[in-house]
Parts: C-alpha cells; structure tokens; sequence
C-alpha cells in the first residue's frame, strides 16, 4: 500500500464507471487534496479498473483495489472502512464514483463529521437538500423508502438511504463489520442505522444530488426488493425482541 498522505480516505466503489470516474477522482483530489482515494473495482468489463490503474500511477494518493467479480456495494464499502482503520486514517468517506455526489461539498461533510465526532450524512430530504434530474416517481420511490424505513426501525434519521457519508474512525471500530448482511443499497440503510442505534452523533447535511448523464444505474428491482426485505426483517425483530 501507498504511503499515506493524509488522515481521510474517500472509498469509491465501482462497476462499469469508465466515464465517470475519472472527474470524480480529480474532484474528490481539488477539494479534499489531502485525502487518500481508494477505489474499488468488482471486475467491470468496460475497463473501469484498468482507468483507475492509469489514474494511480499519475496521482498521489490514489490506490486501487481489483476483485474478481461484481461482489456488492456493501461488501466494497466493509473492505473499504477495514482499510480506514487498518491504515490509522481519522476519517472514512464514502461516496459514488458517479458523478452523483458533487466533490465540491465533501469540505462540508468531512467539517460535519469532525465537530460532531460521529456520522456526517449527506442528507437529501433535508432543509436545502436537493435532488437535479430525477423524473417525480424517482424522487416518489426514494422518499417512500426513506419513510418506511424511518417508521420501521423507529429512526429518527430523515435521510437513511444516503450512500453520501463521512465517518470517523473511532465508530468505525466499534461497528460490527462481520454482521453487516446487505449487499446492495440497503447496506446505507443497515449502517447508519448501526451508527444510531450505537449511540453515535449523526450530523446530516444538505447536499445537492445529481443525477447522473454518463453510464447507467445500477438500481433494480432486486436491490429494491432486498432493501425493502431487510428493512422489514429489521423492524420485526426489532419489536419481537422490545
């Protein structure tokens, strides 16, 4: 592993995101320049990992990761928070290699998560949180879920289906990464309710989320469902159980 630069270190995950990567990266690296990027790769045969290799070899700071096939968002981000604190940084972020998250406000949520010495969520159903491009039954499905998922696991959160985040490490470590079971987008879910539930601060943040003009979503009707799944199988237990 690289030398490291900094005490933050942005994870990206990414599958078929040739396009989009690289101004992510160079954003992440012009707003945050001491951070450490890692990205991970789940064998994208658009040569998304083979970009990365390139963009590490010209920049600081930035390493890459290669698995063999498409393992889950989840499963990336738990490999990434285990490199955090195997590698002593303060802070993790995660965040889309997309363009979704704008890197201009990484600034912000690492700020958040420093002073509130917790979670910082990039919340979109927030005062001043916005959502560009998305037709009305996305912004539909997406606050309906973020509503379900509230009123199922009795959250106080406004915006848990997030994958915009900054955690310090000091949480991180007490986190059960062995436990966390989702492998898609309810892995945003599963984690910042954990944090809650932990007892850990959580500042959520507006933020301006961006619908993508390169590539394609990696949303289906399987992520949806195991999302929906979880979140259902959690609020039961955690009733059966009280």
């Amino acid at each position: 592993m690289h030398e490291q630069s900094g005490d933050v270190l942005v994870i990206l995950p990414t599958y078929n995101e040739r396009d989009t990567l690289p101004a992510t990266v160079a954003g992440v690296r012009a707003h945050l320049p001491d951070a450490d990027i890692l990205v991970i790769d789940d064998g994208s045969p658009d040569g998304t990992g083979r970009i990365a290799d390139e963009l590490a070899r010209g920049m600081a700071g930035v390493t890459v990761l290669h698995r063999g096939s498409k393992l889950g968002l989840g499963t990336a981000y738990v490999t990434g928070l285990r490199r955090a604190l195997a590698g002593g940084y303060g802070l993790a972020v995660e965040m889309d290699s997309d363009g979704s998250h704008l890197p201009a406000e990484l600034p912000r949520l690492v700020a958040a998560a420093r002073a509130c010495g917790g979670l910082a969520i990039g919340a979109r159903w927030v005062p001043g949180g916005r959502i560009v491009g998305w037709p009305w039954y996305r912004r539909w499905v997406s606050h309906t879920g973020t509503r379900v998922a509230r009123i199922a696991l009795r959250s106080e959160l406004r915006d848990l289906t997030s994958g915009f985040r900054a955690i310090d490490a000091r949480w991180i470590e007490r986190l059960d990464l062995d436990a966390v079971d989702s492998q898609g987008y309810a892995f945003q879910v599963e984690t910042a309710w954990a944090f809650e539930r932990l007892g850990c601060p959580v500042a959520e943040v507006p933020i301006t989320f961006v619908e993508r003009v390169d590539g394609h979503s990696k949303m289906s009707i399987g992520i949806v469902l195991e999302a929906l799944g979880n979140v259902l199988r959690w609020g039961w237990r955690l009733r059966v159980r009280r």
